[in-house]
């Protein structure tokens, strides 16, 4: 069984953060709501506080299969900034581990070199923090150990591309049914 987990800074983007969290525990994906602060509470770029389940230091790597980063424009500063983090970012990218991240957060990985050759998306506006990608104007980009969503209002595709790389394609079609997705 794998294991997620998405992080949170302040500032996070609250739908393309909680979608996927959401989506991956319908599917019973063990999936981490953690926070990179000293704090169990986050709160949100619309000022929604959420508690976290466990704190950056309490995160046993070895044990997590993928790593999730949400937008919004300072949460994805502070997960940036956060230097712990970074390193785990690029030791999972370096091991072929998923990395997935939606909004402004792809900028991340093409700041770090995690999207040379690869296909990807980013908020309109930092397609060119993509550094090597090949941009690909869809809701949400899987290629290889990578996913990347647009932004909020593809919030429930990059979830679901999610749960597809994880789950396979039968059980997020049959999410996306449940969930009245497309309908």
């Amino acid at each position: 069984m794998s294991k997620v987990c998405v992080f949170f800074a302040t500032g996070f983007e609250e739908i393309e953060a909680l979608t996927v969290v959401d989506l991956l525990r319908r599917v019973d994906v063990e999936t981490d709501m953690v926070s990179i602060t000293e704090e169990r509470i986050v709160e949100g770029s619309h000022n929604i506080p959420v508690v976290m389940d466990r704190l950056l230091k309490e995160v046993d790597f070895e044990q997590v299969d993928v790593i999730i980063l949400p937008g919004g424009g300072q949460g994805t500063r502070n997960l940036e900034a956060c230097e712990s983090l970074m390193e785990q970012v690029d030791a999972f990218a370096a091991a072929g581990k998923t990395v997935c991240a939606i909004c402004a957060a792809p900028s991340i990985l093409g700041h770090r070199g995690h999207l040379r050759g690869k296909r990807a998306i980013a908020y309109p506006g930092f397609e060119s923090q993509l550094e090597g990608a090949e941009i690909i104007y869809e809701p949400a980009v899987a290629d290889g150990n990578i996913i990347t969503g647009r932004g909020m209002g593809c919030a429930v595709d990059f979830g679901l591309a999610v749960v597809e790389y994880l789950k396979g394609k039968e059980v997020k079609e049959e999410l996306a049914e449940k969930i009245v997705f497309n309908q």
